[in-house]
C-alpha cells in the first residue's frame, strides 16, 4: 500500500468514525436531501424536518439541517470533518468503520486497510482499534497452522540428522537421509516459512532491513546449501567436506529454524494480543440492551445503540449504568471503581450525574440521558488510551537509532565470521563458517529492540486506565517520572470546587435579601465557582432575581453588570481599586473571614459599597493526605490561587503546604510555571478549570482533574478521573514502573545481541571449543522477543496500595 492510499483510509476512517459522534452512530449520507420535507443532521444522521428547522447552516451554496445547536456547533468549528472526502469510496470508508484500519505497534505511523505486514519492521499489524466483535487475529491463524504442519515434518528430519551423530550407525544411508530431508524440509521452509522469505524480499526491495531480512538470509542460505550437498556434492571443494568426505547438510537446522521462529510468532502475537486486554475491558463496561422507561409508565427493552440525548432510562440494581445522564428519580450507591478507581461506592440521588459503565449497587434509578456515542466519558476515556498507546516515548528514538544501524551491521558481522571461519577455522572450514554466519544471521533480533518500549507503553496505560489514570501521550508518561516541583490550583482541586455562601455582612443601609438578590441577577451571567455559591444561596432563600444587562467580566477580579437600572460591581479588592470604590469599613471582617479560610467578594451599588460575602469551599477529604505522600517522594508542592494571601494562607496551613502564590491572575499561572522551568525545575501543574489551561500547556506535565473543563482537560498530558490529588500518587507510579519497565526490556535487548551474536560467530571456540548451532540460536531468537512482552505484561498486576 503506498504512503497516499495510506493517508487516504486513515481519513477516510477518522471522518466515519466522526460520523457516530453525536446520536448513536447512525450511518448517513454527506449531501443532505430533502425528500419529503427531510434532511439528515451531517453530524449525528438524524432525520431533521426541514419546514421551520431551528437549527440551519450555509456552506459552499449547500444548506444542512440539524437536530440541535450542538450538532450545528461541531460542524461549522470543523465541517471538513463532518463531510465525507471527495473520492472515497463507501468501500474503503465501511472498512475502516468496520474495525479494518491496521496498524503496527513499533511503526504507528503505518495504517491499512486490513491485516498484513508492516512494511518497515515486518511484523504483523494489528486492529488499530480494539473491539469486543474482533473475530481471532489472522496472523496467529494463519501462523499457527503453519507452525503444526512445519513441526510435523521437521520432527522426523530431526530424528534423521542427529541418528547420524549419536547412533553407532545412522537409521539410513547417509544419501538417501539427505533425499528424505530434502523431501521433508522442502515444504517446511518453502510453505511454512514462505511468510518470512516475502517480509525479507520486501524488507530489502524496501531497503527498509528487519529481522525478517536476517531469518530470510540465514535460512535461505542453509536450504539452498543443502539442496546443492545433496544433487551435486561434487562441486564443492575439498575444503566443504568432512572427515568421511561428505558434504554436510542443514536441511534440520534450515526446518527447525523455521519452526522454532514460526513458535515465537505464535507465542509474540498471542502476548501482544493481550496487552489490549484492559480497553476489550472497559468496552465490555457498556451493556448491549437498555430498559427504557417512558414517561407514560411502560417500560421496554432496547439495543443501546437506538438510545437518544433526553431518553428515560430505568437502571436495576446490580446492573451497570449504560451511558452517562442525570438521575431523575431514585437513590442509590454507584460502584465507579472502574471507571476511577476509586473503590468505595458513592451515593447518588435526584440531581446528581452518573457515568456509564459504573456500577449501580442498590436502590432502583430513572436516568436521563446526556450523551451518547463517542460522547460519553467511557467512550473519551478508551480513545484517549487507544491514541496514547500508539504513541511513541522519547526514550524510544535510542532504540530506532540503534535499529536504523543494526542490521547493516549484523550483516557485516556475518560476513566477517565467514571469512574468519574460512580462512582460521579448523576443516571443514568452509562447513564451519556456514554454520557461524547462519548463526548470527539467525540469532540477532532487532524485533526484541523495537518492542521493548511500546509493548509496555501500551499495557502501562491501558492498567493506568483501569485505575482511573488517563494518560495522553508516552512522553507525558516519560516526563512525569521525572517531575519534582507540583503546582497545584486551589479551587477544584484541593477544595471540592463547590463553595457555599456562609456569610454576608452589609453596609450604607443594604438590607442583606436585595444585596443578594442583585449579586445573584448578575452572577447569573459568570460561569465562576463563586458565581454558583450565591445563585444557589438565591435559590435556597426564593429570591426572584432581576434581568442584568452591559455584563463584563474583567479577567481575575470580578464582574459587573446593571440591575434595575443600578450599576454593580462584584469582585476582589483589585476591582473595587480600579473603580475608585473605599472599602476600608468592611476590611476587617474580610480579613477575619479569610482567616478562616474563606473567600470574600465586595458588592458595590452604583459606586458605593453595599457589602461583603464569604463564601467557603470545603477542602477534599484526602487532599491533605495525598500532598503528605508527595512531599515525602521528594516533589515540592506549590499551591497557586486568585485568593486573597490570608485565605491562601489559611487553605494551605490546613494542608500543610509550605509554599503558596497568592492573588495570582489566570494569565499569570503560567507565567509562574515557565519561570520555575527556568530554574531548570521539571513542573507539574493541576488544575480544572478554564483559566488553568494556560499553566497546563505550559508545564512539562499538566494534571487535569477529570471534574473539570473539557478545555482543562485537552490542555492536559494526564487526567484523573477520580478529580483528586490521591490519582497523583497513583499516576507518579504509574510513571515509574513502565519506564523502570523499558529500561529492563532494552537493556536485555542490548545485552542480548551483544553477547549473542559473537558467541554465534564462535569467539568461545577458541578456548572453549563452543560453537553455537543455529537452532539454538532461533530458539533464543524466538525467546527474546518473547520475554520483552512476557516483561511487559507484568505490568497488568501493577498495584498502587502502599
Amino acid at each position: 500500500m503506498t504512503d497516499s492510499t495510506q493517508s487516504h483510509v486513515t481519513n477516510s476512517g477518522k471522518s466515519t468514525a466522526d460520523h457516530s459522534s453525536c446520536c448513536g452512530g447512525h450511518k448517513h449520507e454527506t449531501h443532505q436531501t430533502e425528500q419529503s420535507g427531510t434532511a439528515k443532521d451531517p453530524v449525528c444522521g438524524m432525520s431533521v424536518t426541514v419546514e421551520n428547522a431551528k437549527h440551519v447552516s450555509d456552506l459552499s451554496g449547500q444548506r444542512y439541517y440539524f437536530c440541535s445547536g450542538g450538532c450545528k456547533t461541531k460542524f461549522e468549528a470543523d465541517p471538513a470533518r463532518y463531510l465525507k472526502p471527495a473520492g472515497v469510496s463507501e468501500v474503503s470508508v465501511a472498512n475502516v468503520a468496520n474495525g479494518s484500519d491496521y496498524t503496527c505497534p513499533m511503526h504507528p505511523k503505518i495504517h491499512q486497510s486490513g491485516p498484513g505486514t508492516c512494511p518497515i519492521c515486518g511484523m504483523a499489524l494489528e486492529p488499530a482499534h480494539v473491539s469486543l466483535d474482533d473475530g481471532p487475529n489472522p496472523e496467529l491463524v494463519e501462523m499457527t497452522r503453519r507452525f503444526w504442519v512445519g513441526l510435523v515434518l521437521t520432527v522426523p528430519i530431526f530424528v534423521l540428522e542427529m541418528s547420524s551423530h549419536f547412533g553407532a550407525m545412522p537409521m539410513v544411508p547417509m544419501q538417501i537421509s539427505n533425499w528424505i530431508q530434502f523431501m521433508l524440509a522442502t515444504p517446511v521452509v518453502l510453505w511454512a516459512g514462505w511468510p518470512f522469505f516475502q517480509r525479507g524480499w520486501n524488507s530489502i526491495a524496501s531497503r527498509n532491513l528487519n529481522m525478517f531480512t536476517l531469518i530470510a538470509i540465514g535460512t535461505g542460505v542453509a536450504y539452498v546449501f543443502s539442496v546443492f550437498s545433496t544433487a551435486m556434492p561434487q562441486i564443492f571443494p575439498i575444503a566443504f567436506h568432512d572427515m568421511h568426505g561428505a558434504v554436510p547438510t542443514y536441511f534440520e537446522s534450515a526446518a527447525v529454524i523455521i519452526v522454532l521462529v514460526l513458535l515465537g510468532q505464535v507465542l509474540e502475537l498471542r502476548a501482544r494480543a493481550q496487552t489490549g486486554g484492559a480497553i476489550r475491558a472497559l468496552l465490555d463496561l457498556s451493556p448491549k440492551s437498555v430498559r427504557l422507561a417512558s414517561t407514560d409508565g411502560t417500560e421496554k427493552d432496547i439495543l443501546i445503540e437506538n438510545v437518544q440525548v433526553g431518553d428515560r432510562l430505568r437502571v436495576r440494581p446490580g446492573e451497570t449504568v449504560p451511558l452517562d445522564g442525570t438521575i431523575l428519580d431514585g437513590q442509590s450507591a454507584i460502584d465507579e471503581s472502574l471507571i476511577t478507581g476509586e473503590s468505595m461506592p458513592i451515593a447518588k440521588g435526584k440531581g446528581d450525574k452518573v457515568v456509564g459503565g459504573t456500577l449501580n449497587a442498590s436502590g432502583s434509578l430513572i436516568i436521563s440521558v446526556s450523551s451518547i456515542g463517542e460522547d460519553t466519558v467511557l467512550a473519551r476515556i478508551i480513545q484517549m488510551v487507544s491514541e496514547a498507546q500508539r504513541s511513541r516515548a522519547p526514550i524510544q528514538r535510542l532504540a530506532d537509532q540503534v535499529a536504523a544501524w543494526f542490521v547493516p551491521i549484523v550483516l557485516g558481522c556475518a560476513i566477517a565470521a565467514f571469512a574468519s571461519w574460512a580462512v582460521f577455522g579448523p576443516e571443514p572450514r568452509y562447513a564451519y563458517a556456514l554454520v557461524a554466519a547462519v548463526s548470527v544471521l539467525i540469532i540477532a533480533c532487532p524485533c526484541a529492540l523495537g518492542l521493548a518500549t511500546p509493548m509496555s507503553i501500551m499495557v502501562g496505560m491501558g492498567r493506568g486506565a483501569q485505575t482511573g489514570v488517563l494518560i495522553k501521550n508516552a512522553a507525558a508518561l516519560e516526563r512525569f517520572e521525572k517531575v519534582d516541583t507540583l503546582l497545584v490550583d486551589k479551587t477544584g482541586t484541593l477544595t471540592q470546587g463547590k463553595p457555599t455562601l456562609t456569610g454576608i455582612s452589609t453596609i450604607n443601609g443594604f438590607v442583606e435579601a436585595d444585596l443578594l438578590r442583585l449579586v445573584a441577577s448578575v452572577e447569573r451571567a459568570s460561569e465562576h465557582p463563586l458565581a454558583g455559591a450565591v445563585l444557589n444561596a438565591a435559590e435556597e432563600r426564593e429570591i426572584t432575581l432581576s434581568v442584568a444587562t452591559d455584563f463584563d467580566s474583567p479577567s481575575g477580579k470580578g464582574v459587573s453588570a446593571t440591575v434595575e437600572g443600578m450599576m454593580i460591581i462584584i469582585g476582589n479588592a483589585a476591582i473595587m481599586t480600579d473603580r475608585k470604590i473605599n472599602i476600608s469599613a468592611l476590611e476587617s471582617v474580610a480579613e477575619d473571614w479569610r482567616r478562616q479560610g474563606a473567600t470574600t467578594i465586595f458588592a458595590a451599588v452604583d459606586g458605593r459599597l453595599a457589602g461583603l460575602m464569604a463564601i467557603t469551599d470545603p477542602v477534599k477529604p484526602n487532599s491533605a493526605a495525598a500532598i503528605k505522600t508527595l512531599q515525602a517522594q521528594g516533589i515540592r508542592v506549590v499551591m497557586v490561587t486568585g485568593d486573597n494571601k490570608t485565605t491562601a494562607e489559611a487553605v494551605a496551613k490546613t494542608l500543610g503546604i509550605r509554599e503558596f502564590e497568592a492573588s495570582v491572575l489566570p494569565e499569570n499561572k503560567a507565567l509562574i510555571v515557565q519561570n520555575l522551568r527556568r530554574e531548570g525545575r521539571i513542573v507539574a501543574m493541576v488544575g480544572d478549570g478554564v483559566n488553568d489551561a494556560p499553566a497546563l500547556a505550559a508545564a512539562d506535565v499538566g494534571i487535569a482533574m477529570g471534574t473539570g473543563t473539557d478545555v482543562a482537560i485537552q490542555s492536559a498530558g494526564i487526567t484523573l478521573l477520580k478529580g483528586d490529588l490521591a490519582g497523583i500518587a497513583r499516576a507518579r507510579l504509574l510513571s515509574q514502573a513502565p519506564m523502570r519497565n523499558i529500561r529492563q526490556n532494552l537493556f536485555f535487548a542490548f545485552l542480548y545481541n551483544a553477547l549473542g551474536v559473537p558467541i554465534a560467530a564462535g569467539v568461545l571456540y577458541p578456548a572453549f571449543g563452543l560453537l553455537l548451532s543455529p537452532m539454538i540460536a532461533a530458539v533464543a531468537m524466538s525467546l527474546s522477543s518473547v520475554s520483552v512482552i512476557g516483561n511487559a505484561l507484568r505490568l497488568r498486576h501493577l498495584s498502587f496500595e502502599g
